[in-house]
């Protein structure tokens, strides 16, 4: 099997890490932008680079931040050469009631996936998860 030990064990070792190191970690949105596939497109190379680049010489982290109720991730409200509105998905749907859908279903799949690794999981990384 390509991933030898159980999940949780890499979510540990990668905290580990990212606490030792003082390293940050940080999640890019390089998929949809403005609905699910077939109603939205495919987010800008030009902005996914943008947002690398800012990461890079520490723009983003000096960004304000609006944490997501769902996920409890922090995201940048601004980040040079991006619009504003690709870095809050729910601004670029035409339909917002469809993007709580789309996002409370994701969080019920992440939810009802995790059940299968929860019972080796940390207090930590079970608290790290969705909350609905």
């Amino acid at each position: 099997p390509f991933l030898v030990w159980h999940p949780t064990k890499y979510a540990e070792m990668l905290a580990q890490k990212l606490v030792t190191y003082g390293a940050q970690a940080w999640l890019l949105n390089t998929g949809w932008v403005g609905g699910s596939y077939g109603v939205g497109r495919r987010c800008s190379l030009k902005y996914t680079r943008a947002m690398v680049d800012a990461i890079h010489s520490g723009d983003l982290v000096k960004q304000e931040t609006v944490e997501n109720a769902i996920f409890g991730l922090h995201v940048p409200k601004h980040c040079p050469n991006v619009p504003d509105e690709i870095l809050q998905p729910q601004m670029m749907w035409r339909d917002v009631t469809a993007y709580d859908a789309t996002l409370t279903r994701l969080a019920v799949r992440f939810i009802e996936n995790f059940k299968k690794y929860e019972d080796r999981a940390s207090d930590e990384i079970r608290a790290a998860g969705p909350r609905l």
